[in-house]
């Protein structure tokens, strides 16, 4: 079976493409349509919005964290049973990893056949989005340019000559957005905020979303234009196919609520494939750890917002504390982990204190591990991403991780901790020795 996929693409980062992927997704939806939602690239964020908008999971697309192989069967997989998929992009179309196209939205999009719809912020522009527009359709050959949605339009005479100029480049105008501030979703420091930190307000900004794009843009045509992407070959990612299922059924304690946001749906899966009990709890709410955890995973977020409720929820601090079984933890995860973050009390298993930073960490890392711990063994490689304004002092002597210029993580036989952010369908091991490592903590295979 083919399913119908759009690709949402830009010339640049905020021109649009987020306001018009989850309000595509979310109009698609109120027509009664099973939407599968994706993103280019290891943003966490914006998937939180398509999943909300969606009603199931957001999953992203990246070949640098996962491997340019497995985005067809991660898509197929992502995409079972659904009526049409919305991939929204990153950054700008052509935009990859250092000076290359490499896990570009264009390199997504030519992976997937998928055609693409550039949305273009027209804003102090005219004629010249005929320019830019003609220039994006011709730059790479394999990339189908389908259509434009012009974004920020002022008035019915500035629309009136957009679409005169556009005329000439042969791509159809598929929708326009007039300026709208009440749309705009509030940011901060690393983005947006994310949805599940925002509660009712998140549902009703998905709401105008989709409103807004359901009204301004011809929802027939898009459609028309995802049904002609040709079907894909090969089979759908299966988690089952990349771990062994330990005996026991392990609870696996996953760290969530507004603090630990931060997730990709394929590590919970892989976990359920090794054979984990998968139990969510939240270090801001709860006091105890779900009931028989052998193992936990923390994974990104924002603890650094949360640091004075997360320093005063003694009770979990002590039971994540006192827990002696294997521990994963990446970036949100390794602070929850470290003595103290902006001088709040924190668990202490990993030596260091942790602050905020005027600079943002940000990029991939082809990372070496150069010892054993729970999830690594010396020598292997690991790709992955940074995306921080923290910085830790008094760290361990000896980092976990090297890679051409820096360095970071702390291991030991039964934690993992590291800014280090990894997609585990690119590194099914980790999730395996996780699992296995809750039935013998100290065994190092």
């Amino acid at each position: 079976m083919v399913t119908p996929r759009l690709v949402i693409a830009a010339p640049s980062s905020g021109s649009g493409k987020t306001t018009v992927a989850t309000g595509l997704i979310a109009a698609l939806r109120a027509r009664g349509l099973e939407v599968s939602p994706h993103k280019v690239g290891p943003d966490y964020i914006d998937p939180g919005y398509h999943s909300l908008a969606a009603g199931r999971p957001g999953r992203n697309l990246d070949p640098w964290l996962a491997g340019e192989g497995r985005i067809a069967p991660l898509f197929l997989h992502g995409a079972a049973g659904a009526d049409v998929a919305v991939i929204e992009g990153v950054m700008g179309l052509f935009d990859g990893q250092g000076d290359t196209g490499f896990a570009s939205t264009a390199h997504v999009a030519e992976l997937l056949a998928a055609p693409v719809v550039l949305v273009v912020d027209a804003a102090r522009q005219s004629r010249s989005v005929a320019a830019l527009v003609h220039g994006f359709a011709t730059f790479e050959p394999g990339v189908r340019l389908g259509g434009v949605v012009l974004n920020r339009v002022g008035s019915d005479r500035h629309e009136e000559l957009c679409r005169s100029a556009l005329e000439s480049t042969g791509v159809p105008v598929l929708g326009v957005i007039r300026r709208d501030d009440a749309v705009v979703n509030p940011s901060r420091h690393l983005g947006l905020i994310p949805a599940a930190e925002r509660g009712p307000e998140a549902v009703r900004t998905v709401e105008r979303l989709g409103e807004l794009v359901a009204r301004s843009c011809d929802l027939d045509a898009l459609l028309r234009l995802a049904a002609t992407a040709p079907p894909l070959p090969g089979p759908a990612w299966n988690p089952a196919d990349h771990v062994m299922p330990v005996d026991g059924d392990p609870v696996v304690a996953v760290a969530g609520g507004a603090a630990f946001t931060f997730s990709y749906a394929e590590h919970v899966e892989l976990l359920r494939a090794a054979g984990a009990d998968v139990a969510v709890f939240d270090p801001l709410r709860d006091e105890a750890l779900p009931d028989g955890t052998a193992a936990l995973l923390i994974g990104g977020g924002f603890p650094e917002v949360h640091a004075a409720e997360l320093a005063a929820n003694e009770p979990m601090r002590d039971a994540v504390a006192a827990f002696r079984g294997p521990i994963a933890a990446e970036c949100a995860g390794l602070l929850y982990l470290c003595e103290e973050l902006d001088d709040r009390r924190m668990c202490g298993l990993v030596p260091g204190r942790a602050r905020m930073a005027s600079r943002l960490t940000l990029g991939y890392r082809e990372a070496v591990a150069v010892a054993p711990s729970l999830l690594t063994r010396a020598g292997e490689r690991f790709r992955g991403h940074e995306f921080h304004r923290t910085t830790l002092a008094g760290g361990p002597q000896e980092p976990l991780f090297r890679w051409r210029d820096g360095a970071d993580g702390f291991g030991s036989d039964r934690i993992t901790a590291s800014y280090l952010h990894l997609h585990w369908a690119g590194h099914p091991e980790a999730a395996q020795r996780l699992v296995s490592s809750s039935r013998s903590p100290s065994v190092l295979r």
